[in-house]
């Protein structure tokens, strides 16, 4: 189903939910730009897309670079007439507490997390309102809601993109721009692999991940597809009436007794 055909998508993060997002969007028609700075994962990402037949372009970008992101942006722009959708997924994940986190790397996990999405809006929604509206999707997480211990700056920033979701929804919902966030669980994503070394660094990987997994109702982690399927819905015309929401794909791991 080309849901997204004629629409202009711009995707930050080029792995993990990032790249199924890309993907996802440009099965549906879309035209996509997705961006991240790992040169390894661009590179994989845009050889997939040509071997998958998709309109997927890879570009290189450190999304706190005002001037990165008004280039990607312009480009988009340019070759493609237009922009209509915005999925910020780019991020980092920094663990320890705020004693044990340095100010370098506190102000750096909320540049990426937190002022990307900001670069994005700033630079992206005066575009959006040429085409007479558009969607933003923000990638949160359930860290945002219940966070465990250990992780001060990656739940802090989180839980800004939140509330960043809400302004700037009641902001521009008079532009016709939605603006949601979306909070995963436990996603089987690079970033969750760094996790599982860091808090069982002698323990595999996939046991990790059973563990990880125990902790869900539903009694695994959740793929980086299962989150894309979500963003496709909300970026599309089927959640027209939805805005200034967050929206759980968690595996009920919220509805219990939170994250442990």
């Amino acid at each position: 189903m080309k849901e997204f055909a004629g629409r202009v998508a711009l995707v930050t993060g080029t792995t993990g939910i990032g790249r199924a997002v890309a993907v996802r969007f440009a099965a549906g028609g879309a035209q996509v730009v997705a961006c991240g700075i790992e040169t390894a994962a661009n590179e994989e990402l845009a050889s997939a897309s040509t071997k998958l037949g998709l309109t997927l372009q890879v570009q290189t970008c450190d999304v706190t670079s005002l001037d990165q992101v008004h280039s990607v942006i312009t480009k988009t722009v340019s070759r493609f007439g237009g922009l209509d959708i915005i999925v910020n997924a780019a991020a980092i994940h920094p663990f320890g507490t705020v004693v044990q986190t340095d100010l370098e790397t506190w102000n750096r996990c909320m540049t990426v997390n937190v002022g990307s999405i900001y670069l994005l809006a700033h630079l992206g929604i005066p575009e959006m309102k040429k085409r007479g509206g558009g969607s933003i999707l923000n990638l949160a997480s359930v860290q945002g809601h219940a966070c465990q211990r250990g992780v001060a700056a990656y739940a802090a920033s989180k839980g800004a993109i939140h509330s960043l979701t809400r302004a700037l929804a009641l902001d521009h919902a008079a532009d016709n721009i939605r603006v949601n966030s979306i909070s995963p669980g436990s996603i089987r994503t690079p970033m969750l692999v760094r996790s599982a070394a860091n808090f069982s660094p002698d323990v595999p990987v996939e046991e990790s991940f059973a563990r990880f997994g125990a902790a869900h109702p539903l009694g695994r982690i959740g793929t980086p597809e299962e989150v894309a399927e979500l963003a496709a819905f909300l970026a599309s015309d089927k959640a027209g009436f939805c805005t200034g929401g967050d929206y759980l794909v968690d595996g009920g791991l919220l509805a219990g007794i939170g994250v442990q």
